[in-house]
């Protein structure tokens, strides 16, 4: 029996992998229904979604590849669009009653000699319960721990005004008439300014770090069929360079918006993706300006010198990558990066998987469904790990790879690449599978012919690595 930590987005889709292999599962969700962050108002009290919100991934980008959308449906959809598609989903795979809804995993440790002990509490009675898994997949997002500042920036404990995270906010009345500050220049902040600027007296966005605003569409097509789908397969530096030349002849300087040139390159940070924030900007409806230096009183003051009077701030500062139902030896998270081969596995930690624990430019969606097929081929015996050693250079890799490839950033920490990680995680299952053919069977005539089997790593033989699988 395996353990599905979350019915979110990620968690279904390692439902239905589970479901259609017929691999036995749990899974347990602290809602009454499933979509986690794009379920608008969910019960479970971790969602994001605000009352406007869109995603900022096309249709075809986010689908996942099991249950593609509707083609008659907009490039963009809206969160209730969303969370009916997810509704379907689980329909149309019928696994709905192996989710046990309003049902929080409050404890997960390892078992004597193998497999997990997970502890559940229902969230109306209280009742708790614990049961052995030889698997646990967890999927509980990283869109819902509130970060702020860290150290807080002097005099915000005196502010006599209104503090709240961008995590909180679902609509734009509660502005009206007030002054507002928004922190931040995320894809939720921009968002959260651009609607302040519609009923507030005034709106002013501080900005440490300006990044790339990214149009929806592009000459009338989905950016994202550019970045992700289009050009995924060239180098970054030419990405980078025609997305450079693109972005200037549609959408011209960023300074002549009045905002500050970014101090990277496109595609080496996570952009921000607007079609409004810009043009309000440039109709002086929303003020920018630099990182805070201090608060004093209903005060402001910016590292530019200049000062804001304002009855609101919004701290549209990210999250933290949190998991409450695990002791923190057994998964540390150090300056929101988890150490993990291939985002996946824990190597320490055989039986423990982590699906969606990624942050790409594109959906997460066909990332969590294809982390949950290698995740099931491995709980089924079909490919088997590496060596611990080259898990370990692998992680080293990524890592050299991440400091060259995005600005320093905790948000970038688990940043991926979208078309190149699916790649890679199909690589490793074609890698995989060919490696362990000749234990199988020796004589096995594609394994010989495939291209893989030229990488050195992919041409030794390993037996499965049982402890890797969980039992």
């Amino acid at each position: 029996m395996v353990c599905v930590v979350g019915a979110g987005s990620s968690g279904i889709a390692s439902c239905q992998v589970l479901h259609a292999r017929g691999i036995p599962f749990d899974c347990f969700e602290v809602g009454s229904d499933v979509g986690g962050n794009w379920r608008y108002l969910n019960d479970n009290g971790m969602s994001s979604a605000y009352r406007s919100l869109h995603i900022n991934s096309s249709k075809e980008s986010m689908q996942y590849a099991a249950y593609p959308m509707p083609r008659e449906w907009p490039s963009y959809l809206g969160h209730k669009a969303i969370a009916s598609y997810f509704d379907d989903y689980v329909d149309h795979f019928g696994f709905r009653n192996k989710i046990q809804f309003r049902t929080r995993v409050v404890d997960v440790r390892p078992a004597p000699e193998s497999g997990w002990l997970v502890t559940v509490r229902h969230e109306d009675t209280g009742d708790e319960r614990t049961q052995r898994y030889r698997a646990v997949l967890v999927a509980n997002g990283h869109h819902w721990d509130p970060r702020y500042p860290d150290p807080a920036y002097p005099g915000t404990e005196t502010f006599p005004g209104e503090q709240m995270h961008s995590h909180d906010f679902k609509t734009p009345e509660r502005f009206a008439g007030k002054r507002v500050l928004v922190v931040g220049f995320g894809n939720s902040a921009c968002d959260i300014a651009v609607e302040s600027s519609m009923v507030a007296d005034r709106t002013v966005l501080s900005i440490r770090r300006t990044a790339h605003v990214l149009p929806k569409f592009l000459f009338g097509i989905p950016t994202d069929h550019l970045t992700l789908l289009g050009a995924s397969t060239l180098p970054n530096w030419i990405q980078r360079k025609v997305f450079r030349v693109l972005l200037l002849i549609a959408r011209g300087r960023m300074s002549s918006y009045g905002l500050p040139e970014p101090d990277h390159e496109v595609l080496r940070s996570h952009p921000t993706i607007s079609d409004s924030l810009l043009s309000k900007i440039g109709h002086g409806d929303i003020e920018v300006r630099p990182n805070i230096e201090r608060i004093d009183g209903e005060k402001v003051f910016f590292a530019d010198g200049t000062a804001e009077a304002v009855d609101t701030i919004v701290w549209g500062t990210g999250y933290k990558i949190s998991f409450p139902f695990l002791d923190p030896e057994i998964v540390p998270v150090r300056d929101n990066e988890v150490t993990m081969y291939r985002r996946v596995v824990p190597i320490e930690r055989p039986g423990l998987y982590f699906i969606g624990l990624v942050q790409p430019v594109g959906a997460i969606m066909p990332v969590a469904e294809a982390q949950s097929e290698w995740v099931a081929d491995l709980l089924e015996g079909k490919v088997a790990l590496p060596t611990e050693e080259k898990m370990r250079r692998e992680i080293a890799a990524r890592a050299a790879v991440q400091t060259k490839r995005y600005v320093p950033s905790q948000r970038h920490t688990i940043q991926v690449d979208f078309a190149r990680y699916l790649s890679e995680i199909r690589r490793e299952r074609r890698r995989q599978a060919v490696r362990r053919a000749p234990v199988r069977k020796p004589a096995v005539g594609p394994a010989v012919t495939d291209p893989a089997v030229t990488d050195p790593a992919v041409t030794e033989t390993a037996a499965v690595d049982t402890t890797a699988v969980g039992r």
